[in-house]
């Protein structure tokens, strides 16, 4: 779990990374090409390049498309600090409009983190995302989990609002809650496969990072790596999928598939 290339914050991102960083290598030797010529990667919402700039560090070149221009400026500083500003592009967009600031089939992979659960319509997102791809290419996504927001409410005491967002069909619990969407598994499994991709793998993250008291992290010696790895462990066990915060899609095309 030291992996140096690992984004920041490694508790809320170690799963996703480890499962990204593994799908690019696959792709990258798929593809047939030398090590260091890399992979065009599309991070669709990837604001200030908490994963853009991990990526361009292996290599790759990373288009960034995000609504924020504050959002941009920051990754900008961080891929110029990083050594990486030849590697990182980023223009301002969202994924309704994706196609009016990026090539339609012209990325190896897209990556589309904390961005379904803020469009109008998830399948409509998915089908851009994908739309993106090459022949071979693949889909990591990202979105919030229902369970894991009922568990936390219902912890927290407020059990109305808990009931609310299991019983709401967007899973929210209630006109405060600023996330528009939450999914289960199923759903985010279905718009994928709606979308013409093969699901290759499915994890929960963040099962138990948000449920810890951040002072036992803290202060306890080797609790941290402990979590990391209880974290790793469950990721992948679908009993966990349903009260994980967050829930990983890694989608493939048919020709990565076949790869």
């Amino acid at each position: 779990m030291s992996d140096p290339m690992r984004p920041r914050s490694s508790l809320r991102t170690a799963v996703v990374w480890d499962v990204l960083k593994e799908a690019l290598d696959r792709r990258v030797k798929a593809t047939g090409r030398d090590a260091h010529v890399g992979l065009d990667v599309l991070d669709t919402g990837g604001g200030s390049g908490n994963f853009a700039v991990p990526v361009a560090r292996l290599g790759h070149r990373v288009t960034v498309v995000d609504p924020s221009p504050n959002a941009l400026f920051a990754l900008e500083r961080r891929a110029a600090e990083a050594g990486v500003a030849d590697r990182v592009r980023g223009v301002q967009g969202d994924a309704h409009g994706l196609f009016d600031v990026v090539e339609r089939g012209g990325y190896d992979a897209v990556l589309c983190h904390g961005v379904l659960e803020y469009v109008d319509d998830p399948a409509e997102g998915i089908g851009n995302a994908v739309a993106a791809l090459r022949p071979d290419g693949v889909l990591s996504l990202l979105a919030s989990g229902l369970g894991g927001a009922v568990l936390s409410r219902a912890l927290a005491g407020h059990f109305k609002e808990a009931r609310q967002a299991l019983d709401d069909p967007n899973g929210r619990w209630g006109e405060s809650d600023p996330v528009p969407h939450r999914f289960t598994a199923e759903q985010l499994t279905g718009l994928v496969e709606g979308a013409g991709l093969r699901v290759a793998a499915v994890h929960g993250v963040r099962v138990f990072a948000d449920l810890v008291p951040g002072v036992l992290v803290d202060t306890e010696p080797g609790a941290l790596d402990a979590l990391l790895k209880l974290e790793a462990a469950a990721a992948e066990l679908p009993a966990f999928h349903s009260v994980a915060t967050q829930l990983h899609v890694l989608g493939e095309t048919q020709g990565a598939a076949e790869a």
